[in-house]
């Protein structure tokens, strides 16, 4: 196995281990994305940025015409944006799915980013994630609706 496809070995390895994280957290939640699906996302992503790039090297190098690489992300964004549409739901007055969404959306950048060899982006965004998943879904559940079931409690008397 030669560098270049070591390297490709261990970015694709890599962005299967960080949508895995992401996607254990969002299993532990019980949630209908978890931990295959976080991953496919990311390797699907990081794929696609590999190939991206790749396409561009060669597209300069053999024709000396510019391939680009925009079209890759932009492609990737639209695609994660029809998956991400299809988790979103309502459900009698509430609507459920967006974080899935937005989950799956970031997961497909970080993915990207792994792909593109930005390793600190994709290491940061999956702790970001984690955190904002853990985090703010702890302040969310715990703090703030205890706070609104005082206001209501309040206002009814």
């Amino acid at each position: 196995m030669n560098i270049i496809n070591f390297q490709i070995f261990f970015q694709l390895i890599m962005a299967v281990c960080l949508g895995a994280i992401i996607g254990l957290e969002r299993e532990f939640k019980e949630k209908g994305a978890g931990l295959k699906t976080y991953s496919l996302v990311s390797l699907g992503s990081c794929v696609f940025a590999i190939t991206g790039m790749a396409l561009f090297k060669s597209s300069v190098a053999e024709s000396g015409f510019y391939l680009g690489s925009s079209t890759i992300v932009q492609a990737v964004a639209m695609g994660i944006g029809f998956i991400g549409a299809g988790v979103i739901f309502q459900k009698e007055s509430k609507i459920e799915g967006i974080t899935t969404a937005a989950g799956l959306w970031v997961t497909a950048a970080m993915g990207m980013a792994v792909g593109l060899g930005l390793y600190f982006i994709s290491f940061a965004t999956t702790l970001l994630m984690i955190a904002i998943f853990v985090g703010f879904g702890f302040f969310e559940n715990k703090i703030l609706k205890e706070e609104v079931k005082k206001i209501n409690k309040n206002k009814k008397r």
